[in-house]
């Protein structure tokens, strides 16, 4: 069982939405629980209309997911590279990296575990050999670690921010400027729980910009991170004004392919091998509908 206490940002709303605000629970999770008798507000079972009032304790019964049963399974996978350390993967748009409430399955984690037999363990058992992700609809390079010693290299080097991770982004709006550093603490959206936002506060989050080509209406950029907040670039690019074509999450609601996730792919990742010390580097193209996209905007413009 967990408790949430409704809080004054979240007072009025329906009793799903403020405890998907609240909780790290989707929407669609809450209103199942709520169906199925498993959130009670003061003690008393609501519906999901109902409004909450600030103050009131909502208490609810955790999704189960079989920790422990999480199944290898024969999806495709795109291996760049591995050996007895590391590998590296290919990550397809639209894959959940990790096994979480409503993702028990189809995941980047089942896909590795039928592909790969040797994980890191320091992630536990949900996320073997993960040391970093990428969102779901973020294409692109991700790091595996085969045993703990990598795990523990490749983490420090994040951490200390050696490692080298460049992305290409449409976005909206024609970018002024051919280079750019945003510098804004990132925190968790204190009226969207689900969203992140500059704050003051935040942890520190660094992102590096350079233009790569202009479009009528769009902007095609690469962009270097120097720290790896959550949904950092997608943050910081609606923050100085220019969202994500795309995004669903922080980009307008009229955007280029609507509710099929950003254009954002993680094209280059380097790192200092955990055994060898040897600096590997590798790129991958960005996936075909974001080059059929960029054709048609070459197009228009």
């Amino acid at each position: 069982m967990a408790v949430v206490i409704i809080d004054e940002a979240n007072a009025g709303l329906r009793l799903d939405k403020a405890l998907a605000n609240l909780s790290k629970v989707s929407r669609s999770v809450v209103i199942d629980l709520i169906r199925e008798g498993k959130v009670s507000v003061e003690g008393q079972v609501k519906k999901a209309k109902y409004k909450v009032k600030e103050g009131e304790a909502i208490t609810y019964e955790l999704p189960e997911i079989a920790v422990l049963d999480i199944q290898a399974e024969d999806i495709p996978l795109d291996i760049v590279y591995e050996d007895a350390d590391v590998a590296v993967i290919n990550k397809p748009q639209g894959m959940v990296v990790h096994p979480s409430a409503g993702h028990a399955s189809g995941t980047l984690v089942n896909a590795i575990m039928f592909h790969i037999k040797d994980l890191s363990s320091i992630n536990g058992i949900i996320r073997p050999g993960i040391v970093h992700r990428i969102d779901k609809d973020t294409s692109g390079l991700l790091m595996i670690a085969k045993n703990d010693a990598a795990h523990e290299s490749l983490a420090a080097q994040l951490k200390a921010k050696t490692n080298k991770r460049r992305y290409i982004a449409l976005v909206h709006g024609e970018v002024p400027n051919e280079k750019g550093t945003i510098e804004a603490p990132i925190g968790r959206n204190p009226k969207e729980r689900k969203k992140q936002a500059v704050v003051a506060g935040g942890k520190a989050a660094k992102t590096r910009f350079t233009v790569l080509e202009r479009f009528s209406g769009y902007t095609l950029l690469a962009l270097e991170l120097e720290t790896g907040r959550t949904h950092q670039i997608r943050v910081h690019m609606a923050y100085i004004g220019f969202p994500l074509a795309g995004d669903p999450l922080y980009g307008p609601s009229k955007t280029l392919r609507p509710n099929h996730g950003q254009f954002l792919h993680a094209e280059t990742l380097g790192f200092e091998h955990p055994t060898t010390g040897e600096l590997m580097e590798f790129q991958v193209d960005i996936p075909d509908i974001f080059a059929q996209q960029l054709e048609k905007l070459r197009g228009l413009s």
